[in-house]
């Protein structure tokens, strides 16, 4: 079907969710070795928010947008027109976050490179892509689970491989420490359990803690009435202590990772929901704290295409099926980025464009 003459996308002067209008451009057009897709679903993350309140500021990338600019990275498409040898018209295709990083270390090159910010983003109905920035949709995922893996599913798959040489996916009987449930989260728990890990999740909901525990929780910790849940995670683990850590609070958890991660274990620092500044009365300084017990402290920025497609190779042998929370139609955009800013989901939060 020949795409329409107009494509309706989002824009974001990044001041504000609220201020998020919805306009038409002109229908992008592939040139050599680029595609134009049709998108079919757009997953929403915690980043889409942040960088739609022009509070995305952490990270120093150069060669950056305009002002304004459409938001959000993480699509599941189809594609109507290809200049490439690679694709051709009617492959469904996911895009890749950083779309220069192919293999290896993340490098600051890369970073240029990212969608949503500080390239156009995909929150619109059509959009050109490198054929070289788009892996091939696991065929027994739904549009609405598939489109959540370039940022949820890979940051969690990187989390727990992201260590270990390409292949090498043996769990050794470890166990895996989530915090929270948000999309990073329970993607991470549905692939730990189906790699072989034992896994626990902490969270201030009970009825949150009830559906991880349905999906193969083996222990669940409400950090609300468990203060000090660091202690709970070495009971659990007869004190040895968490081999990985999802560190997805930031400020005020950090200090319990340390407490209660294995020896030689590893802290994964994903997320910053409790905020980006130190705790009051809690500055051990990070080199003391990763000295006490051996442990690797890592900064997780997604991951390269080849790991990309080592996750769905997996994901298909095993038929793991990301949670998606709840979907929102395209004129509802805005309010879908309001209902995830407000971090009542379980899982992921999905757009349905086509």
């Amino acid at each position: 079907m020949a795409p329409a003459s107009k494509n309706k996308q989002w824009i974001s002067a990044q001041d504000g969710l609220e201020n998020l209008k919805q306009t038409e451009s002109e229908m992008p057009v592939p040139g050599d070795d680029e595609v134009l897709v049709q998108i079919n679903t757009i997953a929403l993350n915690y980043r889409d928010t942040e960088v739609v309140m022009g509070l995305y500021n952490h990270h120093k990338t150069t060669g950056g947008p305009t002002k304004s600019i459409v938001p959000c990275s993480d699509i599941c498409g189809t594609i109507v027109s290809s200049n490439s040898s690679t694709w051709k018209s009617g492959d469904r295709v996911l895009s890749i976050f950083n779309q220069s990083h192919q293999s290896g270390q993340i490098v600051a090159e890369d970073m240029k490179s990212g969608l949503g910010l500080p390239l156009e983003g995909c929150l619109q109905e059509y959009r050109v892509f490198p054929a070289s920035g788009l892996v091939k949709k696991p065929d027994y995922l739904t549009n609405e689970e598939a489109c959540t893996l370039p940022i949820a599913g890979l940051t969690a798959w990187m989390a727990l491989n992201g260590m270990k040489p390409m292949g090498d996916l043996d769990a050794k009987g470890q166990t895996v420490l989530i915090q929270g449930t948000g999309g990073v989260a329970v993607m991470g728990l549905v692939l730990a359990k189906a790699l072989g890990y034992k896994v626990i999740i902490t969270s201030s909901s009970p009825t949150k803690l009830t559906h991880a525990t349905e999906l193969g929780a083996d222990h669940t910790i409400n950090y609300s009435t468990t203060k000090d849940w660091d202690s709970s995670v070495l009971s659990y683990t007869s004190d040895k202590g968490a081999d990985i850590i999802f560190e997805n609070g930031g400020a005020l958890t950090l200090r319990r990772s340390f407490n209660c991660v294995a020896f030689g274990g590893l802290i994964n620092c994903i997320g910053y929901l409790s905020g980006k500044e130190d705790a009051p009365g809690d500055r051990l300084n990070t080199n003391v704290l990763a000295l006490m017990r051996n442990v690797t402290l890592k900064g997780i920025l997604n991951g390269p295409k080849d790991r990309f497609e080592e996750m769905n190779r997996f994901m298909e042998g095993k038929r793991v099926r990301p949670v998606v929370d709840r979907v929102w139609e395209f004129g509802q955009a805005k309010e879908g980025l309001q209902y995830l800013f407000k971090g009542g989901h379980f899982g992921k939060v999905v757009i349905k464009v086509a």
